[in-house]
Parts: C-alpha cells; sequence; structure tokens
C-alpha cells in the first residue's frame, strides 16, 4: 500500500470505530528525560476518556502531545504517531491554529482573558473568521454560554469583565470560549481542581452534557471524578500506559496490580 492508501485506511477503520484520535507507540522527551514511553490509546467520539495516575506520571504530557501544545516548550521532542480523524497532526502541513480550533483546551486553572464575557467568547470566532457580523457573533456568544450552562446567570451583564465572575462560572466561561469555534475534541487539564465542591458539580453535569457533541479528554486526580463522568479510563504510571479500558472495569475488576494498587490507595 501507497503511504496515502495506508492513512485512507486507517481513516475509514476509526470511522467504522467511532475512533476520533488514534496514538501508537507515543515517546515525549524533555531534553534527555523520558516522559511518555511507546503509548498505545483511542480517544472516542461521543465518550469522555479519564487519564488517571499520580503526579508526574505523564497524563498531562499526553493531552498536550494531542494538540501539540508541547510544541512551546523548547526542550520537548515528541514520537510516534498520532492521528487525528486518520491524519497525522504532527504532519508539516498541518496548520498548528487551525489544530488547535479543532482541539480545544481548558486549563487547570480558569484563565479567562482580561475582557468582557462576550468579547471572551468571540475571540476565537473572530480570529478564525467565522462571523462577520454583530447578530452571527451574538449568536455564537448566545449559543456558547447556553452549551456551558451559563447563559442563564450571565446573559444580562455580557459587557461585565470575565474576571468578576466566580471561580466556577470563569471555569465554565473557559469551556464557552472553547465551544465557540466548534471544536471536535475538548481537552481538559483538571478542570475542577481549583473549585468547590458545587462548582464541581456544575462543571460535571457540563462534561456528561458535552459528551454528546465531543470526544472529551480530562486529566484528574480525583479517582471519584474519573468514575462519575468517563466511559473509558486509562491509568498513567512512571509515563507508560499500565492499563485503559471501560471505566466500570478499570475501577471494578482492573486486570492489573499496579491499577488495583492504585485505585484502593496503597500508592500515588
Amino acid at each position: 500500500m501507497t503511504e496515502a492508501q495506508v492513512e485512507m485506511k486507517t481513516r475509514m477503520d476509526n470511522e467504522a470505530n467511532n475512533v476520533k484520535f488514534s496514538t501508537r507507540g507515543v515517546h515525549v522527551f524533555y531534553g534527555d528525560k523520558e516522559a511518555l514511553k511507546g503509548v498505545d490509546l483511542d480517544i472516542n467520539n461521543n465518550e469522555v476518556t479519564a487519564l488517571i495516575g499520580p503526579s508526574g506520571c505523564g497524563k498531562s504530557t499526553y493531552l498536550r502531545c494531542l494538540n501539540r501544545m508541547n510544541d512551546t516548550v523548547d526542550s520537548a521532542r515528541v514520537t510516534g504517531s498520532i492521528l487525528l480523524d486518520g491524519a497525522d497532526v504532527y504532519d508539516r502541513k498541518v496548520d498548528v491554529v487551525q489544530l488547535r480550533a479543532r482541539v480545544g483546551m481548558v486549563f487547570q486553572k480558569p484563565n479567562p482573558f482580561p475582557k468582557s464575557i462576550y468579547d471572551n467568547i468571540v475571540y476565537g470566532p473572530r480570529i478564525h473568521g467565522l462571523a462577520s457580523t454583530k447578530t452571527e457573533f451574538d449568536e455564537i456568544v448566545e449559543t456558547s454560554l447556553k452549551k456551558a450552562g451559563l447563559w442563564n446567570e450571565v446573559k444580562d451583564r455580557l459587557d461585565s469583565g470575565g474576571t468578576s465572575l466566580s471561580g466556577g462560572q470563569q471555569q465554565r466561561l473557559c469551556i464557552a470560549r472553547a465551544i465557540a469555534v466548534s471544536p471536535e475534541v475538548i481537552l481538559m487539564d483538571e478542570p475542577c481542581s481549583a473549585l468547590d465542591p458545587i462548582a464541581t458539580a456544575r462543571v460535571e453535569e457540563l462534561i456528561d452534557e458535552l459528551r454528546e457533541n465531543y470526544a472529551i479528554v480530562i486529566v484528574t486526580h480525583s479517582m471519584q471524578q474519573a468514575a462519575r463522568v468517563s466511559q473509558r479510563t486509562a491509568f498513567f504510571h512512571i509515563g507508560e500506559i499500565v492499563e485503559h479500558g471501560n471505566t466500570e472495569q478499570i475501577f471494578t475488576n482492573p486486570r492489573e496490580e499496579r491499577t488495583r494498587d492504585y485505585i484502593t490507595g496503597r500508592f500515588g
């Protein structure tokens, strides 16, 4: 087979299997340090995939490979195969700005821009040319805030600063901002770690609603959260995936002893 035929076959296989991201043999080096050691994992459409494991085990490093955020680290080097809909995201022809529009990211600490709520939402669509009239931008703002479960709370103060919102509202604003550019995948790096229990519950409800339209990958230090929000779970340890599969199976009947030890609190 030619390279083009292999890519087409991979794409068709992934579509048939509902795979959005297919990653094989992914290694990440920061200088001489190997942070990921040959990770194989698929991310499915319309599912939440949770990445769990001790601090420093490679969860966030893997997440940052998916939208090439590791490109921003001078010492980082990524090898292996990372395919989005069967196409290599590290291909030289890939426009990284467009890739990050398709693969949105929500960070650990809410980081709204020092702009109004309205301008936070329209920032991405304006850059990517997704709208041109005030009516179109208004529609994107309303739709995005509704999807993020925030519209009713802020619709009368869209000109207020995004940083004037509570922590939980700021995180939902950041989710709305990510949604506004119509991504296909949403990456979440410990999105609730800075939130109180009530705000956490709101974000978890939102994640469950969003998976109907997106593939979602969440890094979480909370195994309870992984069990609540995800359909699939991958357990990372020292740069490797020890085990991955159906969330219920991982938590109730893990195949690997290291997984069992981590889940029962013997280490981590």
